[in-house]
Protein backbone atom coordinates (compact mmCIF):
# COMPACT_ATOMS: atom_id res chain seq x y z
CA UNK A 1 0.00 0.00 0.00
CA UNK A 2 1.09 3.74 -0.47
CA UNK A 3 0.60 6.22 2.23
CA UNK A 4 -2.67 7.15 1.10
CA UNK A 5 -4.43 3.88 1.71
CA UNK A 6 -4.28 2.65 -1.85
CA UNK A 7 -3.60 -0.94 -2.39
CA UNK A 8 -0.69 -1.00 -5.13
CA UNK A 9 -0.51 -5.03 -5.10
CA UNK A 10 -1.72 -8.15 -3.49
CA UNK A 11 -0.37 -11.58 -3.13
CA UNK A 12 -3.27 -14.53 -4.30
CA UNK A 13 -4.14 -15.51 -0.66
CA UNK A 14 -5.15 -11.96 0.26
CA UNK A 15 -7.65 -11.48 -2.83
CA UNK A 16 -9.11 -14.97 -2.23
CA UNK A 17 -9.75 -14.44 1.39
CA UNK A 18 -11.10 -10.93 1.06
CA UNK A 19 -11.63 -10.07 -2.43
CA UNK A 20 -12.32 -13.07 -4.71
CA UNK A 21 -14.86 -11.44 -7.29
CA UNK A 22 -12.86 -7.79 -7.87
CA UNK A 23 -9.64 -7.03 -8.31
CA UNK A 24 -7.97 -4.61 -5.16
CA UNK A 25 -4.96 -2.76 -6.71
CA UNK A 26 -5.87 0.61 -6.79
CA UNK A 27 -8.78 -0.16 -4.35
CA UNK A 28 -8.34 1.76 -0.50
CA UNK A 29 -7.54 -1.02 1.78
CA UNK A 30 -10.43 0.31 3.96
CA UNK A 31 -12.93 -0.34 0.90
CA UNK A 32 -12.05 -3.82 0.90
CA UNK A 33 -11.85 -4.77 4.28
CA UNK A 34 -14.42 -2.69 6.06
CA UNK A 35 -16.33 -1.37 3.41
CA UNK A 36 -15.84 2.09 4.95
CA UNK A 37 -15.81 5.12 3.17
CA UNK A 38 -12.50 6.81 5.02
CA UNK A 39 -9.97 5.55 7.06
CA UNK A 40 -10.17 2.94 10.01
CA UNK A 41 -8.28 6.21 11.98
CA UNK A 42 -11.41 8.39 11.03
CA UNK A 43 -13.98 5.97 11.83
CA UNK A 44 -12.75 5.30 15.69
CA UNK A 45 -10.71 2.12 14.98
CA UNK A 46 -6.78 1.65 15.41
CA UNK A 47 -4.83 2.34 11.61
CA UNK A 48 -2.00 0.20 11.51
CA UNK A 49 -0.83 2.25 8.65
CA UNK A 50 -1.49 5.24 10.06
CA UNK A 51 0.61 4.33 13.30
CA UNK A 52 3.43 2.87 11.15
CA UNK A 53 3.68 6.15 9.42
CA UNK A 54 3.98 8.03 12.69
CA UNK A 55 6.11 5.62 14.10
CA UNK A 56 8.09 4.51 11.75
CA UNK A 57 8.03 1.41 12.50
CA UNK A 58 5.92 -1.84 12.49
CA UNK A 59 2.64 -2.08 13.80
CA UNK A 60 0.18 -3.95 14.84
CA UNK A 61 -4.00 -4.31 15.75
CA UNK A 62 -6.63 -6.92 15.83
CA UNK A 63 -9.03 -5.76 13.62
CA UNK A 64 -12.91 -7.13 12.25
CA UNK A 65 -12.38 -7.16 8.45
CA UNK A 66 -15.70 -8.14 6.06
CA UNK A 67 -14.86 -11.64 3.71
CA UNK A 68 -16.84 -13.88 2.05
CA UNK A 69 -17.84 -15.67 5.36
CA UNK A 70 -19.07 -12.74 7.01
CA UNK A 71 -17.08 -10.69 9.88
CA UNK A 72 -13.89 -12.05 10.87
CA UNK A 73 -11.30 -11.03 13.28
CA UNK A 74 -7.90 -10.20 11.69
CA UNK A 75 -4.49 -9.70 13.20
CA UNK A 76 -2.79 -6.80 11.18
CA UNK A 77 0.82 -6.50 11.20
CA UNK A 78 1.82 -3.24 9.14
CA UNK A 79 6.16 -2.66 8.15
CA UNK A 80 6.58 0.51 6.19
CA UNK A 81 9.19 0.54 3.61
CA UNK A 82 11.81 2.92 2.96
CA UNK A 83 13.78 3.84 -0.56
CA UNK A 84 17.43 4.89 -0.45
CA UNK A 85 17.10 8.17 1.12
CA UNK A 86 15.44 6.48 4.40
CA UNK A 87 12.14 7.67 3.65
CA UNK A 88 8.71 5.58 3.67
CA UNK A 89 7.01 5.07 0.42
CA UNK A 90 5.29 2.02 0.86
CA UNK A 91 3.94 -0.16 3.55
CA UNK A 92 3.85 -3.89 3.51
CA UNK A 93 -0.02 -5.41 5.05
CA UNK A 94 0.36 -8.90 7.03
CA UNK A 95 -3.14 -10.49 7.80
CA UNK A 96 -3.65 -13.60 9.77
CA UNK A 97 -7.48 -14.68 10.19
CA UNK A 98 -7.85 -15.35 14.03
CA UNK A 99 -9.72 -19.08 12.76
CA UNK A 100 -10.68 -19.82 16.43
CA UNK A 101 -12.59 -17.10 16.97
CA UNK A 102 -15.16 -14.86 15.08
CA UNK A 103 -17.30 -11.47 14.20
CA UNK A 104 -20.51 -13.70 13.25
CA UNK A 105 -23.12 -16.26 14.57
CA UNK A 106 -21.92 -19.04 12.36
CA UNK A 107 -18.84 -20.14 14.15
CA UNK A 108 -18.45 -23.09 16.75
CA UNK A 109 -15.91 -21.24 18.75
CA UNK A 110 -15.36 -18.04 20.51
CA UNK A 111 -18.18 -14.93 19.05
CA UNK A 112 -17.98 -11.36 19.71
CA UNK A 113 -16.71 -7.95 18.51
CA UNK A 114 -17.52 -5.87 21.42
CA UNK A 115 -14.26 -3.65 22.58
CA UNK A 116 -13.84 -5.73 25.36
CA UNK A 117 -13.70 -9.04 24.07
CA UNK A 118 -11.35 -7.66 20.94
CA UNK A 119 -9.33 -6.45 23.72
CA UNK A 120 -8.94 -9.91 25.27
CA UNK A 121 -8.52 -11.36 21.96
CA UNK A 122 -5.70 -9.21 20.76
CA UNK A 123 -4.04 -10.04 24.12
CA UNK A 124 -4.79 -13.98 23.20
CA UNK A 125 -3.35 -13.55 19.94
CA UNK A 126 -0.09 -12.04 20.37
CA UNK A 127 0.54 -14.25 23.61
CA UNK A 128 -0.06 -17.42 21.69
CA UNK A 129 2.49 -18.34 19.80
CA UNK A 130 5.13 -17.95 22.56
CA UNK A 131 5.61 -20.42 25.46
CA UNK A 132 5.18 -18.16 28.01
CA UNK A 133 2.11 -19.09 30.72
CA UNK A 134 -0.81 -17.35 30.80
CA UNK A 135 -3.38 -17.17 33.50
CA UNK A 136 -7.01 -16.14 31.99
CA UNK A 137 -9.00 -14.26 34.99
CA UNK A 138 -12.59 -14.05 34.87
CA UNK A 139 -16.08 -14.50 36.21
CA UNK A 140 -17.63 -18.38 36.29
CA UNK A 141 -19.14 -19.06 32.84
CA UNK A 142 -17.41 -16.64 30.62
CA UNK A 143 -15.99 -18.60 28.25
CA UNK A 144 -12.05 -18.97 29.98
CA UNK A 145 -11.60 -22.85 28.46
CA UNK A 146 -12.50 -21.80 24.98
CA UNK A 147 -9.71 -19.11 25.21
CA UNK A 148 -7.45 -21.97 26.96
CA UNK A 149 -8.08 -23.91 23.45
CA UNK A 150 -7.43 -20.66 21.32
CA UNK A 151 -4.25 -20.33 22.97
CA UNK A 152 -3.52 -24.12 22.16
CA UNK A 153 -4.73 -24.12 18.64
CA UNK A 154 -2.90 -21.34 17.76
CA UNK A 155 0.48 -22.11 19.52
CA UNK A 156 3.67 -23.77 18.38
CA UNK A 157 2.06 -27.18 18.59
CA UNK A 158 -1.23 -27.29 18.03
CA UNK A 159 -1.18 -31.00 16.90
CA UNK A 160 -0.21 -31.82 20.59
CA UNK A 161 -2.96 -32.78 23.28
CA UNK A 162 -4.95 -30.90 24.99
CA UNK A 163 -5.48 -31.45 28.59
CA UNK A 164 -7.75 -29.76 30.67
CA UNK A 165 -7.39 -30.39 34.71
CA UNK A 166 -10.58 -29.21 36.98
CA UNK A 167 -8.39 -28.55 40.14
CA UNK A 168 -12.29 -27.45 42.04
CA UNK A 169 -13.23 -30.65 41.69
CA UNK A 170 -10.24 -33.20 42.87
CA UNK A 171 -9.98 -33.78 46.92
CA UNK A 172 -6.27 -33.32 47.80
CA UNK A 173 -5.45 -36.95 47.92
CA UNK A 174 -6.63 -37.30 44.62
CA UNK A 175 -5.07 -34.28 43.18
CA UNK A 176 -1.96 -35.77 43.54
CA UNK A 177 -2.26 -39.32 41.51
CA UNK A 178 -4.58 -37.73 39.26
CA UNK A 179 -1.82 -34.98 38.16
CA UNK A 180 1.51 -37.12 39.00
CA UNK A 181 -0.33 -40.71 37.94
CA UNK A 182 0.92 -43.62 40.34
CA UNK A 183 2.99 -46.94 40.39
CA UNK A 184 1.06 -50.45 40.99
CA UNK A 185 0.82 -50.99 44.64
CA UNK A 186 1.40 -47.43 45.43
CA UNK A 187 -2.02 -47.38 47.43
CA UNK A 188 -4.92 -49.73 47.99
CA UNK A 189 -6.51 -50.54 44.86
CA UNK A 190 -3.08 -49.41 42.87
CA UNK A 191 -3.68 -52.78 40.27
CA UNK A 192 -1.62 -51.14 37.75
CA UNK A 193 0.62 -48.48 36.77
CA UNK A 194 -1.37 -45.11 35.73
CA UNK A 195 -0.37 -42.25 33.69
CA UNK A 196 -0.91 -38.84 35.33
CA UNK A 197 -2.18 -35.75 33.36
CA UNK A 198 1.22 -33.81 33.78
CA UNK A 199 2.11 -36.87 31.34
CA UNK A 200 -0.07 -36.99 29.06
CA UNK A 201 0.28 -33.25 28.59
CA UNK A 202 3.51 -34.11 26.93
CA UNK A 203 4.30 -32.01 24.01
CA UNK A 204 1.02 -29.76 24.36
CA UNK A 205 -1.08 -27.68 26.52
CA UNK A 206 -1.87 -28.75 30.36
CA UNK A 207 -4.85 -26.30 31.02
CA UNK A 208 -5.32 -25.93 34.97
CA UNK A 209 -8.54 -24.77 35.42
CA UNK A 210 -9.84 -22.91 38.85
CA UNK A 211 -5.98 -22.67 39.81
CA UNK A 212 -7.05 -20.74 43.28
CA UNK A 213 -8.38 -24.07 44.36
CA UNK A 214 -5.56 -26.48 44.62
CA UNK A 215 -4.68 -27.21 48.11
CA UNK A 216 -1.64 -25.21 49.63
CA UNK A 217 -0.07 -27.77 50.91
CA UNK A 218 0.02 -29.38 47.09
CA UNK A 219 1.38 -26.18 45.53
CA UNK A 220 4.75 -26.73 46.00
CA UNK A 221 5.01 -30.04 43.99
CA UNK A 222 3.09 -27.90 41.24
CA UNK A 223 6.22 -25.21 41.41
CA UNK A 224 8.54 -27.74 41.42
CA UNK A 225 7.35 -29.52 38.16
CA UNK A 226 6.90 -26.41 36.68
CA UNK A 227 10.26 -24.81 37.47
CA UNK A 228 12.24 -28.42 36.28
CA UNK A 229 9.81 -29.81 34.35
CA UNK A 230 10.31 -33.04 36.04
CA UNK A 231 8.21 -34.87 38.38
CA UNK A 232 7.59 -38.26 40.53
CA UNK A 233 4.63 -40.67 40.10
CA UNK A 234 2.77 -41.05 43.57
CA UNK A 235 5.00 -44.50 45.24
CA UNK A 236 7.50 -43.92 42.35
CA UNK A 237 11.52 -43.13 42.83
CA UNK A 238 12.68 -42.67 39.21
CA UNK A 239 12.50 -39.02 38.32
CA UNK A 240 10.27 -38.27 34.81
CA UNK A 241 10.25 -35.54 32.24
CA UNK A 242 7.94 -34.08 31.07
CA UNK A 243 7.33 -30.72 28.37
CA UNK A 244 4.14 -28.64 27.88
CA UNK A 245 2.37 -25.42 27.42
CA UNK A 246 0.85 -24.16 30.63
CA UNK A 247 -2.08 -22.57 30.76
CA UNK A 248 -4.15 -22.01 34.06
CA UNK A 249 -7.82 -19.81 34.51
CA UNK A 250 -9.24 -18.71 37.63
CA UNK A 251 -12.67 -17.13 39.15
CA UNK A 252 -11.00 -15.62 42.14
CA UNK A 253 -8.34 -13.28 42.76
CA UNK A 254 -5.17 -15.01 43.41
CA UNK A 255 -2.67 -11.77 44.35
CA UNK A 256 -5.74 -11.31 47.05
CA UNK A 257 -4.93 -14.77 48.17
CA UNK A 258 -1.21 -14.21 47.76
CA UNK A 259 -1.76 -11.03 50.57
CA UNK A 260 -3.48 -14.03 52.74
CA UNK A 261 -1.15 -16.45 51.87
CA UNK A 262 -3.59 -18.86 50.79
CA UNK A 263 -1.84 -19.12 47.32
CA UNK A 264 2.09 -19.18 46.88
CA UNK A 265 3.82 -16.34 45.95
CA UNK A 266 6.30 -17.60 44.07
CA UNK A 267 3.94 -20.21 41.96
CA UNK A 268 1.65 -17.25 41.54
CA UNK A 269 4.73 -15.29 39.71
CA UNK A 270 5.58 -18.39 37.58
CA UNK A 271 1.69 -19.15 36.31
CA UNK A 272 0.88 -15.44 36.13
CA UNK A 273 3.75 -14.48 33.15
CA UNK A 274 0.96 -13.31 30.83
CA UNK A 275 -2.70 -12.34 32.55
CA UNK A 276 -5.18 -11.96 30.36
CA UNK A 277 -8.80 -10.48 31.89
CA UNK A 278 -11.79 -12.57 30.02
CA UNK A 279 -14.92 -10.37 30.54
CA UNK A 280 -18.22 -11.21 31.39
CA UNK A 281 -21.42 -10.60 30.38
CA UNK A 282 -21.73 -7.10 31.57
CA UNK A 283 -18.85 -5.24 29.74
CA UNK A 284 -20.06 -6.85 26.39
CA UNK A 285 -23.36 -6.91 26.28
CA UNK A 286 -23.32 -5.66 22.51
CA UNK A 287 -22.53 -9.31 21.90
CA UNK A 288 -25.42 -10.84 23.20
CA UNK A 289 -27.68 -10.44 20.04
CA UNK A 290 -24.45 -12.65 18.17
CA UNK A 291 -24.64 -14.83 20.44
CA UNK A 292 -28.11 -15.76 21.06
CA UNK A 293 -28.45 -16.54 17.24
CA UNK A 294 -24.86 -18.57 18.00
CA UNK A 295 -26.42 -20.47 20.15
CA UNK A 296 -29.80 -20.77 18.76
CA UNK A 297 -28.04 -22.58 15.80
CA UNK A 298 -25.93 -24.89 18.69
CA UNK A 299 -29.07 -25.73 20.23
CA UNK A 300 -32.14 -25.89 18.13
CA UNK A 301 -31.42 -28.93 16.93
CA UNK A 302 -31.87 -27.94 12.90
CA UNK A 303 -34.80 -25.73 13.65
CA UNK A 304 -34.91 -21.99 12.32
CA UNK A 305 -35.74 -20.12 15.58
CA UNK A 306 -35.55 -16.38 16.02
CA UNK A 307 -36.08 -13.39 18.64
CA UNK A 308 -38.28 -10.77 18.88
CA UNK A 309 -36.81 -7.23 19.61
CA UNK A 310 -38.01 -7.08 22.30
CA UNK A 311 -36.58 -10.49 23.79
CA UNK A 312 -33.47 -9.52 22.41
CA UNK A 313 -33.77 -6.28 24.49
CA UNK A 314 -35.16 -8.61 27.71
CA UNK A 315 -31.91 -10.37 27.04
CA UNK A 316 -29.53 -7.26 27.13
CA UNK A 317 -31.37 -5.78 29.86
CA UNK A 318 -31.34 -9.03 32.08
CA UNK A 319 -28.06 -9.45 34.55
CA UNK A 320 -26.36 -13.17 34.31
CA UNK A 321 -24.38 -14.39 37.09
CA UNK A 322 -23.65 -17.59 35.11
CA UNK A 323 -22.26 -15.31 32.33
CA UNK A 324 -22.44 -16.67 29.02
CA UNK A 325 -22.99 -20.16 29.94
CA UNK A 326 -26.34 -19.02 32.17
CA UNK A 327 -27.14 -17.67 28.46
CA UNK A 328 -26.84 -20.65 26.85
CA UNK A 329 -29.13 -22.51 29.08
CA UNK A 330 -31.88 -19.29 29.00
CA UNK A 331 -31.95 -19.98 25.23
CA UNK A 332 -31.74 -23.44 25.21
CA UNK A 333 -34.96 -23.75 27.69
CA UNK A 334 -36.48 -21.30 25.68
CA UNK A 335 -36.18 -23.17 22.22
CA UNK A 336 -38.12 -26.09 24.04
CA UNK A 337 -40.39 -23.50 25.68
CA UNK A 338 -41.54 -22.00 22.47
CA UNK A 339 -44.45 -23.08 20.47
CA UNK A 340 -43.52 -21.86 16.89
CA UNK A 341 -40.02 -21.10 15.49
CA UNK A 342 -40.21 -17.26 16.90
CA UNK A 343 -39.22 -16.98 20.63
CA UNK A 344 -40.88 -13.75 22.70
CA UNK A 345 -39.54 -12.08 26.00
CA UNK A 346 -42.63 -14.41 27.28
CA UNK A 347 -40.98 -17.32 27.32
CA UNK A 348 -37.91 -15.78 29.36
CA UNK A 349 -40.45 -15.31 32.33
CA UNK A 350 -41.21 -18.73 33.64
CA UNK A 351 -37.30 -18.91 34.18
CA UNK A 352 -36.69 -15.82 35.96
CA UNK A 353 -34.91 -17.04 39.12
CA UNK A 354 -34.02 -14.58 41.87
CA UNK A 355 -30.23 -13.77 41.66
CA UNK A 356 -28.38 -13.43 45.30
CA UNK A 357 -29.23 -9.91 45.70
CA UNK A 358 -33.11 -10.64 45.58
CA UNK A 359 -32.45 -13.29 48.24
CA UNK A 360 -30.33 -11.22 50.60
CA UNK A 361 -33.18 -8.48 50.29
CA UNK A 362 -35.98 -11.13 51.39
CA UNK A 363 -38.51 -10.19 53.11
CA UNK A 364 -38.94 -9.66 57.02
CA UNK A 365 -39.90 -13.35 57.20
CA UNK A 366 -37.02 -15.33 55.54
CA UNK A 367 -34.02 -12.52 55.91
CA UNK A 368 -31.03 -13.40 57.80
CA UNK A 369 -30.50 -11.00 60.63
CA UNK A 370 -27.70 -10.23 62.91
CA UNK A 371 -29.14 -8.83 65.72
CA UNK A 372 -25.68 -7.37 67.47
CA UNK A 373 -21.94 -7.20 66.06
CA UNK A 374 -20.63 -11.09 66.50
CA UNK A 375 -17.39 -12.47 65.46
CA UNK A 376 -17.27 -12.93 62.17
CA UNK A 377 -16.50 -16.51 61.94
CA UNK A 378 -19.61 -16.80 63.68
CA UNK A 379 -21.70 -14.46 61.51
CA UNK A 380 -20.09 -16.71 58.73
CA UNK A 381 -20.93 -19.96 60.31
CA UNK A 382 -24.86 -18.84 60.37
CA UNK A 383 -24.79 -17.69 57.53
CA UNK A 384 -23.97 -20.86 55.43
CA UNK A 385 -26.76 -22.32 57.39
CA UNK A 386 -29.26 -20.20 56.55
CA UNK A 387 -28.06 -20.05 52.85
CA UNK A 388 -28.09 -23.76 52.63
CA UNK A 389 -31.98 -23.51 53.91
CA UNK A 390 -33.18 -20.91 51.57
CA UNK A 391 -32.02 -23.51 48.65
CA UNK A 392 -33.50 -26.40 50.05
CA UNK A 393 -30.30 -28.15 50.78
CA UNK A 394 -29.06 -27.60 47.25
CA UNK A 395 -25.79 -27.40 47.90
CA UNK A 396 -24.26 -27.35 43.90
CA UNK A 397 -26.52 -24.42 43.91
CA UNK A 398 -25.43 -23.36 47.00
CA UNK A 399 -21.61 -23.32 45.81
CA UNK A 400 -22.83 -21.00 42.73
CA UNK A 401 -24.71 -18.39 44.56
CA UNK A 402 -21.96 -17.86 47.16
CA UNK A 403 -19.37 -17.86 44.63
CA UNK A 404 -17.58 -20.32 46.32
CA UNK A 405 -16.15 -23.88 44.65
CA UNK A 406 -17.79 -27.12 45.77
CA UNK A 407 -14.69 -28.22 47.74
CA UNK A 408 -14.44 -24.90 49.96
CA UNK A 409 -18.20 -24.74 50.32
CA UNK A 410 -17.65 -28.45 52.03
CA UNK A 411 -15.10 -27.59 53.79
CA UNK A 412 -17.16 -24.89 55.67
CA UNK A 413 -20.36 -26.82 55.91
CA UNK A 414 -17.85 -29.34 57.71
CA UNK A 415 -16.41 -26.81 59.95
CA UNK A 416 -20.18 -25.23 60.79
CA UNK A 417 -21.35 -28.80 61.46
CA UNK A 418 -18.68 -29.84 63.88
CA UNK A 419 -18.71 -26.34 65.65
CA UNK A 420 -22.85 -26.85 66.14
CA UNK A 421 -22.05 -30.46 67.57
CA UNK A 422 -19.64 -29.00 70.37
CA UNK A 423 -22.12 -26.08 70.98
CA UNK A 424 -24.69 -28.69 71.59
CA UNK A 425 -22.27 -31.09 73.95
Amino acid sequence: MDANYRIVAANKAYSAAFSPNRAVAGLHCYEVSHRFDAPCDQTGEPCPLRMSQESGRPQRVLHCHHTPKGEEHVDVETTPIRDNCGDIVFFVETMRVVKQASGHAESEGLVGSSPKFLQMLAFAVRVAPTSAAVLLQGETGTGKELVAKMLHEKGSHPNGPFVPVDCSGLTESLFESELFGYEKGAFTGASHRKMGLVEAANGGTLFLDEVGDIPLSLQVKLLRLLESGTYRRVGGVDILRTGFRLVCATHRNLAQMVEKETFRRDLYYRISTFPIQVPNLAERKTDIPMLVTAFLKRVADGQDFSLTPQAIQFLQQREYSGNIRELRNIIERATILADGKTITEKQFEPMAQPSPSTVLAASSSTAFIVDEPAPLEDVERRYIAWAESMVRGNREDLAQRLRLSRRTLFRKLAKSSSCSTSENN
